[in-house]
């Protein structure tokens, strides 16, 4: 009895247990961050993967200090740049500054409120982009004053570009610059309010030189056709068919201007441009860099994503970040997709409004402006590994690459771009067979078809001259036989018919 008591003890505490924690809450990600991992497969299906990046802290205006005095919270800051020296430049919108802090946001290096021009003091008035050119002098999107302000590195005034005249824009037309970028040569990229024809262009002195990248929009055969026979009120009340607006930019050391904006059709929502402002990105296997992939019925996934900005890191990496979802898509120089980390919410590591991204050191920053907070998060061994390996194919030293992939593999077996690339790497390496194999498990069916043609090529190569040699030996035994026939040397017997009965 005692025995029995005992075990009916022991199962009850047993159950209760599992009670307990089958019940328990399940956090976002197995390692207990507040989201999920994750990549597509070939068939465009989710696959959780181990997070690439975690994040590390997060830094508000509240912690800091200037002058033994606290500057306050940030109010809804808009952009924050970064210099080559690690100097972070953030546009604090609603406090009318430029905010200049160290390389980990958590020591002010000083402030911009105001600056001496024509003699006397002027201000910004909601300051809604910053950038820093390598020449170190400041560019402010000053958007409701319609100006872009450049200051030296002592924060006094170098020039002002503002009142933009070109036979392109209408009369009256009034400058809001949202997001600048300035390229090698001092060139000004700006985005503006309300421009759909494109990146605005002014050279070294200020003048505007015209448009940059312009997205076309494409008008089915069937919406034509139907503006055609619809009346005047319905065309009036139908949307319009305008090119989209960037959202976003950043220029990579090349020269390359990265520009983000919103594709509701969920096709590309990034653009690398050549000087001549044409679009060179690569797609990937996928053809789409738009972020999230349709997926029906799923609430988590539904509708494309929002790039509101893009940052270029290097060795050919960006990364994108999606304001509707508050993830972050991070591509290689082709064009696949490496990884997705983040998410809406108010945990660290998750955004309310995110409006930019930067890279620090290797860190991904993200400012948000409903939170008026920088969040850094820090590579985990997973993302090391596949940064690293990223960068070692860019630089094409494959045989490399293939240590870290083969390592990828050790924490997710099914990643198909490490597969890809050690399949890459043995396809270079001209072991096709192998390369067959992994690329099979990478399901990249382009490089599959190269590394079968070449096997092809190859076992023909080294067996030709055995089947030719069988071949001729065949031909001459046929006109050997042929000729014996003919001389009644060779007769071919024939099976005697039996009598009728």
């Amino acid at each position: 009895m005692k025995r029995k008591a005992f075990v009916k003890c022991i199962t009850g505490i047993v159950l209760g247990l599992m009670t307990a924690v089958t019940s328990m809450p399940l956090s976002a990600g197995a390692s207990g961050l507040p989201y999920q991992s994750y990549n597509y497969n070939y068939w465009e299906d989710i696959v959780y993967t181990p997070a690439p990046y975690e994040p590390d802290y997060v830094v508000s205006g509240l912690a800091l200090t200037w002058n033994g005095e606290p500057i306050g919270n940030f109010v809804s800051p808009q952009d924050l740049c970064v210099a080559d020296d690690g100097t972070i430049y953030l546009a604090d919108t609603g406090n009318n500054r430029i905010v200049i802090l160290d390389a980990s946001a958590r020591q002010v290096k000083g402030m911009i409120t105001s600056f001496e021009h024509d003699g006397a003091e002027d201000t910004f008035n909601q300051p809604y982009g910053v950038a820093i050119s390598e020449k170190n002098q400041i560019y402010v999107a000053d958007s409701q004053n319609h100006r872009v302000v450049v200051l030296n590195q002592d924060g006094t005034l170098a020039r002002i570009v503002d009142n933009p005249t070109s036979e392109v824009l209408e009369d009256g037309y009034v400058f809001v610059p949202l997001k600048v970028t300035v390229d090698y040569a001092d060139r000004i990229y700006c985005i503006a309010q309300n421009m759909f024809e494109g990146i605005m262009v002014f050279e070294t002195g200020g003048q505007f030189t015209g448009f940059f990248g312009t997205i076309n929009v494409e008008i089915t055969l069937w919406e034509r056709f139907w503006r055609k026979i619809a009346s005047k009120e319905e065309r009036a009340k139908s949307q319009l068919f305008i090119p989209t607006e960037f959202t976003g930019i950043d220029v990579d050391p090349d020269g390359f201007v990265y520009a983000s904006n919103i594709d509701p059709a969920g096709e590309q929502g990034v653009r690398r441009l050549n000087p001549k402002g044409e679009d060179v990105i690569r797609k990937g296997s996928v053809g789409k860099l738009a972020g999230d992939l349709q997926i029906a019925g799923s609430t988590d996934y539904a509708g494309p994503s929002q790039f509101t900005d893009v940052v270029y890191r290097k060795n050919g990496i960006y990364s994108c970040i999606d304001r509707r979802r508050g993830r972050i898509f991070t591509y290689d120089h082709e064009g696949n997709l490496l990884y997705i980390f983040g998410g809406i919410g108010t945990q660290d590591g998750t955004f309310q409004l995110p409006v930019a991204i930067e890279n620090v050191g290797g860190d991904v920053v993200v400012l948000d402006a409903t939170k008026a907070s920088i969040t850094y998060f820090k590579e985990t061994e997973y993302g090391r590994l596949i940064n690293n390996a990223v960068g070692l194919r860019y630089d094409g030293d494959e045989t490399e690459a293939v240590k870290l992939w083969q390592k990828v593999l050790l924490l997710d077996e099914n990643n198909e771009l490490a597969n890809t690339g050690i399949g890459k790497a043995y396809l270079t390496a001209g072991d096709y067979p192998q390369a067959m194999k992994y690329l099979k498990l990478g399901m990249s069916r382009d490089y599959y078809s190269v590394a079968f043609r070449r096997f092809r090529n190859d076992y023909l190569t080294g067996h030709a001259s055995g089947y030719l040699t069988a071949l001729m030996v065949l031909i001459a035994a046929g006109i050997v036989v042929s000729r014996l026939k003919k001389a009644g040397i060779l007769q071919t017997r024939t099976k005697k018919k039996s009598p009728a009965k």
